[in-house]
């Protein structure tokens, strides 16, 4: 059985046998980056952007009060992946919890479920520049061929900065999300400003249901149908999604079990109360919410209406900045799951995927691999009439299996998980796991509405990818083959880097990663 790598601390890294090659990445991440990568996979002008306009239409203007309590069950979720964040710092996140928790097996379906959302949520925000923002920007006739190619394009150019430094990836992305930042908090008092002194704020608006009817508004719903209040939550759904990037990038950050818990929290705090923020605003200064729903770009119509046309096209490029900014992270985020997978030998092609290139300190390999994964998810959906809706709704669906999986196994083995050095969730443990439970049961339920069904197909034939590579690992190696490496080197080095005081002990490692505990 292969042992696990060890962590870089700082010192010379290993090289693979023979060729030169390190194993491991540096831990240069700081707390501000390890911020920026949980809010730049969120990105609120991404998400806010892609879905409002599907609210409307779904939901109307009353929908926007769904958000604060998707805000309140996804930060929920993030005080879970916190706690575990906390005490297995390694990068693979739910892969790597759930593999060492419950089992080998458990851990690579929830690698997989990962790494099929990965594949598609980069597809899902780069499809949202081609198809909705650039027509609208450059004022010209958008077609899905075009939206095609040009995605294309901008998931090329995200995949050769990832694999050329990621140093410099960091940098761009600390610099985006700042821009963010500063622009969306702008953005908002200049809404509220001028909305107040031209007459236009209208906070009556918040409450109408147009175009939606309000008889039946609060319905629960049939089997196969969502009621129109329920449909908003996607809107929190979609956007409040991806912030455990900071968890996955682990190993490169520093001090990771006490950075990384309170950048996912502050990210999530920070996006859910300035999103709403924003949310009223734009809400507030609809005219006619019937006549915007048929917009492709309600957000910029109701900015360029109350702030001209000048601030409405520098909205567009915020966004654009925004969403190339979440695409890097996502496709960051993508090459350290597969790289990480594929260090511990669970992974198609893992001899080629498990490689760091010498001079760039990059998993190259595994960057090149994510690349051609988008581009064919893309090739997949882009000539489907309502392609945006389909790639949202896959990427919303996707991470909310995984968030319910990984809340599931916290719940059985919250009695047993490692001591924590850097963040736990002490008294409020149980509150914070029944509103994650119930958050989560809810938002699955809405995907058995019948406008869910390609997301589902997507899902069923990533699955079924997946099931036929596991059944050749078990064919090749058996059950007992598919234990994860032994975490003996890994808890070493974590303890020199005063991260963890104790073992975790990997389920089915071996003899040697157990004495390791014992001995401590």
């Amino acid at each position: 059985m292969a042992t696990h790598e060890s962590v870089n601390t700082g010192g010379a890294r290993p090289q693979e046998q023979g060729t030169g090659t390190p194993k491991e990445m540096k831990r240069e991440l700081t707390r501000y980056a390890s911020f920026a990568m949980a809010f730049g996979f969120v990105s609120i002008a991404t998400g806010i952007f892609t879905t409002y306009g599907s609210v409307l239409n779904s939901s109307g203007p009353r929908g926007i009060f769904a958000w604060p309590i998707a805000v309140i069950g996804q930060l929920s979720i993030a005080l879970v992946f916190g706690a575990l964040a906390a005490r297995i710092p390694i990068s693979g996140y739910a892969y790597q919890w759930v593999s060492r928790l419950v089992n080998p097996v458990w851990g690579w379906i929830m690698g997989w479920i990962s790494f099929s959302f990965l594949g598609v949520v980069v597809v899902a925000v780069d499809y949202t520049i081609a198809s909705t923002i650039l027509p609208e920007l450059l004022q010209y006739q958008g077609t899905q061929e075009n939206a095609w190619a040009i995605t294309a394009v901008v998931i090329l150019a995200q995949a050769v900065l990832v694999a050329m430094s990621t140093q410099l990836t960091h940098q761009v992305n600390k610099t985006a999300v700042t821009i963010q930042l500063v622009g969306m908090i702008a953005l908002t008092v200049l809404l509220f400003g001028v909305g107040a002194a031209t007459g236009k704020l209208d906070f009556s608006t918040l409450f109408e249901t147009a175009p939606v009817a309000e008889s039946g508004y609060y319905s629960l719903g049939s089997a196969a149908e969502v009621g129109p209040f329920a449909l908003a939550f996607l809107l929190g759904a979609f956007t409040i999604v991806g912030f455990e990037s900071a968890a996955n990038l682990a190993e490169e950050t520093r001090d990771p079990a006490r950075v990384i818990p309170k950048a996912m929290v502050q990210a999530v705090l920070s996006l859910g109360v300035l999103g709403f923020l924003f949310l009223i605003a734009i809400t507030a200064l609809i005219e006619n919410p019937a006549e915007l729903a048929a917009s492709a770009t309600p957000v910029a119509t109701v900015i360029t209406a109350v702030l001209g046309s000048g601030v409405g096209k520098a909205l567009l490029v915020l966004v654009v900045v925004s969403i190339f900014s979440c695409g890097l992270v996502i496709t960051m985020s993508g090459t350290r799951l597969v790289w990480a997978m594929s260090r511990d030998e669970r992974f198609p092609g893992w001899r080629a995927l498990r490689k760091i290139h010498s001079g760039r300190g990059t998993p190259l390999n595994a960057t090149l691999f994510i690349f051609l994964v988008a581009q064919v998810v893309l090739a997949s959906f882009a000539m489907s009439t309502d392609a945006l809706f389909s790639l949202f709704s896959a990427a919303t669906l996707l991470p909310a299996i995984i968030y319910a999986g990984t809340v599931l196994m916290y719940i059985v083995k919250r009695k047993s998980l490692p001591p924590t050095q850097g963040f736990s969730l002490g008294r409020w443990e149980i509150p914070v796991i029944v509103v994650a439970s119930v958050w989560l049961v809810y938002e699955l339920l809405i995907f058995r509405d019948a406008s869910f069904r390609d997301p589902w197909m997507y899902v069923l034939v990533l699955f079924a990818i997946g099931g036929v590579y596991f059944a050749f690992l078990l064919a090749r190696r058996g059950v007992s083959g598919l234990t994860m490496p032994d975490m003996a080197d890994v808890d070493r080095a974590l303890d020199a880097d005063g991260t963890r005081t104790a073992a975790v002990p990997a389920q089915g490692a071996g003899p040697a990663a157990r004495a390791e505990v014992s001995e401590r």
